[in-house]
């Protein structure tokens, strides 16, 4: 791989992979009030279970009012209850239509939504059921100026387009019936252990490589000083291997480029434009995947041959045998994962995919010392929150959620992402973590690994043990900030980046080497062909 080869591959990357820093929403705020006599019930997502004519169709999700009994819990337990349409729709005043125990349709907005629950259980309604006016779904509280609240109706609310589906049917003179259930979520998910240990095996992985990549061209560099050779090498490694070192003004811009990528992502998010997106990541990925699989097969003494003879090739220049043998591998691959992507099992893919990617960037871009570092990451840490949390202010909701999900996109969120289904999680969904979240911070880890090998620290004495660890209890408290935080989705690196810089930081300044890890990145070696003669 030449050097603009890996400096293209590193830019669009990277630039893809910090689209999501969050770990999925499950609801928005639509207010903020206090609770109160009557208005005081947790917030919880409801099952909907649809019948349409006596057979099972669709099971949508909704989310409970704050105001109502609680739900039942079971599902054996939940009625099998008809679902009758308002008249009005908004269901303002008092239904036209007699109800006698029926679960009541009706649109949002109008009147507060304690209004449409006292007049639909003044109708006889056993339950109403609110269309929002968004994809979303929204929490429903009491008004400022509601002080005494009493429904005995559960009020559940559903996304757009499951209302709107649900109307249709009824329209056309359909029986529609309905359960209404809350089941418990557990506290945590067997999914996000395996996911925690991808992202710290993967920078694990990723820093081995790149430390044992630098202490080669290291000894390589000293070789040809000892000998007393002209060639001087301009930039590490950039013929064989394609390091690409980032410096502060790339850090800076990489922020701005990658929040006018996002804002794209955001203005532009349909089918044909996650289909974009999904061929970049697959060329993504072969690259990735052939880089692992070439570099390993290259340990074995009778592959050492082939990886070591080269053909050339118009526009990629010198390819090994090897590489020309696994490429058609790697691309059936990637193919195979794109045209399979929605279904189940797709998730298996898409992780090797992104995990070799992964480990291919972090080998090929490289923090120079800890200067950059802490500007890149520093950068990174605003970013996650302004477009996770701030962004709210500007676009009504979080835009890196949104894209994160991949809203008006008809698809499960963005390709760039690891993610694990939920195995014990009656809700389903999946555990997921962007590419940035675990690209980032792993340029500062695999920096203090080849940091620890050229300096010939021991794991104690070094940097690399206390930067993993630190990122892998950030990483720890984002899913504990995440299950205390209902779902809603977090910025990673608002909990990542303080463990893993403050620690170096700490660490460094406590043991004096903070002058050296700032600037120059790389303990002061002497030169091998400098002879030192004894005084006289």
């Amino acid at each position: 791989m030449d050097f603009w080869r890996a400096l293209i591959i590193a830019g669009v990357v990277l630039v893809l992979s910090v689209t999501l820093g969050s770990a999925g929403d499950i609801v928005h705020h639509d207010d903020i009030s206090p609770k109160r006599p009557g208005c005081e019930n947790n917030f919880v997502l409801v099952k909907v279970p649809t019948w349409i004519n006596g057979v099972e169709d669709h099971e949508y999700v909704g989310v409970g009012a704050r105001f109502g009994p609680t739900l039942e819990s079971k599902e054996k337990r939940a009625i099998n209850t008809r679902v009758a349409l308002a008249n009005p729709s908004d269901c303002c005043s008092t239904p036209k239509n007699n109800l006698t125990g029926e679960v009541i349709l009706v649109h949002r907005g109008g009147c507060s939504f304690t209004k449409k629950a006292n007049i639909a259980e003044a109708a006889g309604a056993s339950a109403i059921l609110i269309i929002n006016y968004h994809i979303a779904l929204m929490k429903m509280v009491c008004a400022t100026n509601e002080t005494d609240v009493s429904i005995g109706i559960p009020v559940v609310m559903l996304p757009h387009d499951a209302g709107l589906k649900l109307e249709k049917y009824l329209q056309n003179n359909s029986a529609v019936s309905v359960q209404l259930y809350s089941p418990l979520r557990p506290l945590v998910d067997i999914a996000e252990v395996f996911l925690w240990l991808m992202a710290v095996g993967t920078i694990l992985c990723a820093s081995y490589w790149s430390a044992w990549s630098a202490r080669e061209a290291a000894i390589e560099q000293d070789k040809l000083l000892k000998d007393g050779s002209d060639e001087i090498l301009s930039l590490e490694g950039v013929g064989s291997s394609g390091f690409v070192d980032i410096n502060t003004t790339a850090a800076i811009l990489f922020v701005v480029i990658a929040s006018c990528f996002l804002i794209m992502l955001y203005k532009l998010m349909s089918v044909w434009f996650i289909e974009i997106l999904v061929v970049l990541f697959c060329i993504g990925g072969i690259e990735g995947l052939q880089t692992c699989l070439v570099t390993l097969l290259s340990c074995f003494r009778w592959l050492e041959h082939a990886a070591q003879s080269f053909v050339k090739i118009p526009f990629f220049g010198a390819v090994s045998y090897l590489t020309l043998a696994i490429s058609p591998f790697c691309i059936a691959f990637a193919v195979v994962w794109a045209v399979y992507r929605k279904f189940s099992y797709a998730w298996i893919g898409q992780d090797i995919l992104g995990i070799a990617l992964i480990i291919t960037v972090l080998q090929i871009v490289r923090v120079p010392n800890l200067k950059v570092g802490t500007v890149l990451l520093s950068c990174a840490f605003l970013y996650d929150i302004f477009w996770v949390f701030v962004s709210k202010w500007w676009f009504h909701e979080s835009v890196m959620i949104v894209v994160a999900r991949g809203d008006r996109s008809g698809e499960d969120g963005i390709p760039m992402l690891l993610k694990i289904p939920r195995m014990f999680d009656p809700w389903g969904g999946y555990s997921i973590i962007g590419f940035g979240d675990i690209i980032l911070p792993g340029l500062l880890v695999a920096f203090s690994l080849r940091y620890d090998w050229l300096a010939k620290k021991n794991l104690r004495a070094g940097y690399f043990l206390w930067a993993m660890t630190a990122y892998g209890l950030g990483l720890l408290v984002t899913y504990v900030a995440l299950n205390l935080m209902d779902g809603h989705g977090q910025p990673a690196l608002l909990y990542i980046v303080p463990f893993t810089l403050g620690t170096f930081l700490t660490l460094g300044k406590k043991r004096g080497d903070l002058k050296i890890l700032w600037s120059r990145g790389e303990p002061e070696r002497p030169c091998p062909h400098i002879q030192f003669q004894p005084s006289q």
